[in-house]
């Protein structure tokens, strides 16, 4: 076959496939339209301030499990990327990567009575890097029950719900005559015991784990292509284990069986940093005495800003829509 020939009768295949797949589309078009009316995709960014809830630190009286042991001197950023699929209006699945960094220490809390000072006597530290990632079902409770399709608000509250896995890895530290601190990895240096036959209970726990990131939050559309907002992100673990604290005291001499010299050294000074208040002169505690409450685990919750961007075309009009579809085959002449 002659060149333009081959070229001709390749343009009118096209041309007939493309007229093929539009009437195709433009039947089913009230179901889905990928990224541009139906199933919407947007990207963004979210940052925010990140709190720890565990076992160090804390405010005044007993200690609890949510807000009120918020040490905001130990407030550290959360950076971190989404992506966002809207089959409809009131229904959202979203994937999230994001950083942080969890502190929590002894010897800040402000003693104004006798359960702080038992705290801070205890004296222990800890930070951690923390990487996750998640996956959530995002509900918008206004666009479930409204009663006009062709109204659209700007403000949307939400909630979700999802699942995620998390890493972290505790250091605790080491303070010198100076003033300076040394950190060092504590998970190594068992120091509860964990992996000791001479504590059978108590188990090596793993650095990657499992979480419940759960929250609510407002979503405010600037333009059709861009929008932000404001959540909660809270998350449930399944470890009491992210500051190394949770049980009891250990036998230190226990250490010289497990670890290297060096590790030995360093596990007596970080598993047991007693500092004298309530109970002056005394530097270490005895073996079985309570060092953390494993009855709570450890949890981790951040105040988020999140900035979307929509991907694809928007289109600000129906006429502007059908436009685009009638001119979505290539053209030649």
């Amino acid at each position: 076959m002659k060149p333009y020939l081959l070229a001709t009768t390749y343009r009118k295949t096209l041309l007939l496939f493309c007229s093929i797949v539009f009437l195709h589309i433009s039947t089913y078009s009230q179901h889905i339209v990928l990224g541009n009316e139906k199933l919407r995709i947007e990207a963004g960014l979210n940052f925010g301030p990140t709190f720890f809830l565990g076992d160090l630190g804390g405010n005044y009286g007993k200690g609890s499990t949510f807000i009120k042991d918020v040490n905001l001197e130990l407030t550290k950023m959360m950076k971190g990327a989404f992506i966002s699929i809207y089959p409809n209006d009131w229904l959202g699945f979203r994937l999230a990567a994001q950083y942080t960094f969890v502190t929590g220490k002894d010897y800040i809390i402000n003693t104004t009575g006798i359960h702080e000072s038992w705290r801070k006597q205890r004296n222990l530290d800890f930070r951690s890097d923390m990487w996750e990632a998640y996956a959530a079902v995002e509900l918008f409770p206004t666009m479930m029950f409204r009663k006009y399709d062709d109204y659209e608000p700007r403000l949307k509250p939400y909630g979700f719900v999802g699942i995620g896995l998390f890493h972290f890895n505790p250091e605790g530290s080491i303070k010198y005559p100076d003033g300076s601190r040394s950190w060092h990895e504590l998970h190594p240096l068992r120091t509860e015991g964990q992996g000791m036959t001479q504590y059978p209970d108590k188990k090596p726990y793993n650095l990657t784990q499992v979480n419940i990131p759960m929250g609510f939050g407002i979503k405010y559309q600037l333009s059709e292509r861009v929008n932000i907002g404001t959540e909660l992100l809270y998350r449930k673990t399944f470890t009491d284990y992210i500051d190394d604290v949770s049980t009891t005291y250990i036998d230190p001499n226990y250490f010289d069986q497990y670890l290297s010299a060096q590790q030995s050294v360093i596990a007596r000074r970080v598993h047991d940093k007693t500092f004298g208040i309530v109970t002056p002169g005394v530097t270490r505690y005895a073996p079985g005495v309570q060092r953390g409450n494993s009855n709570n685990n450890d949890a981790y919750f951040s105040t988020v800003l999140r900035v979307g961007v929509r991907m694809g075309e928007v289109y600000s009009s129906d006429a502007q829509r059908r436009a685009a579809r009638q001119t979505r085959c290539p053209h030649f002449y």
